[in-house]
């Protein structure tokens, strides 16, 4: 707990995708979480991203096909749901796939939707997505989203307080 690392995603491909400026938080039955403060970055290829909102994100215990981040005030976008593929720890560093559809519940008038549909059928075209890994995603994607509208843990307000106390925490101590 309160160890700084990177968490690393990439294409399908291989090639880099966002880095997140992150500590570890620590571990739950849901998997490992993870923690950013207002200030730290996120960078991907093109864009650089100054945080100015905490937020947590949980990386599911054995094999994960997606990550969820939930965001803390100002921000709208309360949980956002990247689906991936080989979610994992590389040694001493999260990583994943971006697979492009994304879970996402704002609050404001788009309330929760899934997001990105558009560049998940241009990239399962262009990197060649396998038939199986089109289907499980695709089939995981909807019970994510029946999942959050149903509000149940990982993605309840209970599960996140807890979480962003511990990053709270080890904010206050240093």
């Amino acid at each position: 707990m309160g160890t700084r690392l990177l968490f690393r995603w990439r294409k399908w491909d291989g090639s880099p995708h966002w880095v997140h400026e992150c500590v570890y938080l620590g571990s739950d039955d849901w998997g490992d979480w993870f923690g950013q403060l207002p200030g730290w970055r996120s960078a991907r290829p093109g864009r650089d991203v100054v945080l100015d909102a905490a937020c947590i994100t949980l990386l599911p215990a054995g094999e994960a096909t997606w990550t969820l981040t939930r965001n803390a005030a100002p921000s709208l976008t309360r949980v956002y749901i990247d689906l991936a593929w080989d979610a994992r720890w590389d040694g001493p560093e999260p990583t994943a796939i971006d697979m492009d559809l994304d879970v996402v519940h704002r609050l404001d008038d788009r309330g929760i939707y899934v997001d990105d549909r558009d560049e998940w059928d241009e990239h399962r075209a262009h990197y060649g997505y396998p038939a199986d890994v089109q289907e499980e995603l695709e089939a995981r994607t909807l019970v994510l989203e029946r999942e959050v509208r149903a509000d149940v843990a990982p993605f309840d307000d209970a599960t996140a307080d807890r979480w962003f106390g511990v990053l709270h925490d080890l904010d206050s101590t240093g």
